[in-house]
């Protein structure tokens, strides 16, 4: 674990931390910061991609959550006020589990999250694709260093 020893690790906490709440309805900067951390050669990009993609997956992933909070809470109705949530509900219809690959969308993939878990998507399902489109951001990004 050479990345403990040179102190790397809060570099790497800071980049789960801004990755996990980039994949929330709160704004965060992840893609800055992966790109920074690995323009400056900080870490193994491998390292950098596995760390950001964890983090915005788990984000994802607690949108989710609170999408079957909802559902056990509320019912359908008020969920389907917002145009936002109707059209997510649409996709996620359409096209099942295979659009939360699109979850790392600015404004679309927060809602995705949120429908898949109000419509009760299967949790094995809903974590590889959400992980998958996480993963496949992260690489464009540390591609373009």
């Amino acid at each position: 674990m050479d990345f403990i020893a040179d102190g790397n690790v809060t570099a790497l906490w800071a980049l789960f931390v801004s990755a996990f709440i980039s994949s929330t309805l709160l704004p965060g900067g992840s893609e800055a910061l992966l790109f920074g951390l690995a323009a400056a050669d900080y870490q193994d990009p491998y390292t950098l991609l596995f760390i950001a993609s964890l983090g915005n997956t788990l984000g994802g992933m607690s949108s989710w959550l609170v999408g079957r909070i909802i559902a056990w809470r509320y019912p359908s109705h008020r969920l389907l006020k917002s145009d936002r949530y109707q059209i997510a509900v649409k996709r996620v219809q359409r096209w099942g589990t295979p659009a939360l690959i699109l979850s790392w969308l600015p404004f679309v993939g927060d809602p995705l999250c949120v429908v898949a878990g109000w419509l009760r998507t299967g949790l094995p399902a809903t974590v590889f694709f959400i992980a998958l489109g996480k993963v496949l951001r992260y690489s464009v990004v540390l591609w373009l260093v």
